[in-house]
């Protein structure tokens, strides 16, 4: 009896359901000056496809990815294998992106996001105020040997000025100008590590201990010199600052 209920019960709750008329999915309206402007449920499917490519555009657009890159290398230096941990390492690099981010989210908000909210602006105008804030952080940190390759590779090399450069090249030149500097800081970071490494490793050799491991010796030495140098302090500061250069 209880399952018959149940049954008229979710049959009565579909048939409802179907019963109450549709929402115009395409509904486009002509503005006066020409533009066209779409309904509040097209803007709603459009918002939920840009929610599935933020993490990339998280990736490839603000400084997560040279954070992230310098401080794994940094837990290889130092040769501890899940200390701290992944999860640490991204929220970590996500809070200190915020971080350095916050100017051009301000900007963002205040030239984009803010204007459009209050109805003043279309979303295509929204969207083009909230591109040059960060075209503006990406050219700064964009090499030009990087976006001269990706101009050479295209065959587009006509331009101007570096605000003719679209999106589609300044995009790869900045991640892959990223990934350089980040390697070069990552690699400035493993030397105080790898001297220690060498030093446990002679030591050991000279005194006959060629089964013993150096790792095992020398990182109890690293895990010293880096608390005691103020490691996490001076890794983090010299990250943001090199935003700001």
């Amino acid at each position: 009896m209880n399952k018959l209920y149940l049954f008229v019960f979710l049959f009565f709750s579909a048939t409802s359901v179907w019963a109450v008329p549709g929402i115009d999915a395409v509904t486009v309206t002509t503005n006066p000056d020409g533009g066209q402007s779409y309904t509040v449920t097209i803007q709603i499917v459009a918002l939920m496809t840009v929610l599935t490519v933020l993490p990339s555009l998280l990736l490839t657009m603000t400084s997560f990815t040279r954070i992230m890159i310098v401080l794994g290398l940094l837990r290889q230096a130092i040769g501890t294998a899940q200390a701290p941990s992944n999860q640490v390492l991204l929220g970590l690099s996500l809070f200190l992106t915020i971080f350095v981010m916050m100017p051009v989210f301000e900007k963002v908000n205040t030239q984009a996001v803010q204007p459009y909210m209050e109805e003043k602006i279309d979303v295509t105008t929204a969207i083009e105020r909230a591109s040059a804030p960060f075209r503006v952080f990406m050219m700064k940190q964009t090499r030009e040997a990087d976006l001269e390759l990706f101009m050479r590779i295209s065959g587009r090399e006509d331009f101007e000025t570096v605000d003719d450069v679209p999106f589609s090249l300044l995009l790869p030149a900045f991640v892959t100008s990223e990934l350089k500097t980040a390697f070069q800081i990552g690699f400035l970071i493993f030397l105080p590590f790898l001297v220690i490494d060498l030093v446990v490793a002679s030591v050991l050799m000279s005194m006959g201990m060629m089964m013993l491991s150096p790792m095992i010796i020398s990182l109890p030495f690293k895990i010293m010199l880096f608390v005691l140098a103020d490691g996490w302090s001076l890794v983090l500061e010299m990250l943001a600052a090199s935003f700001y250069v």
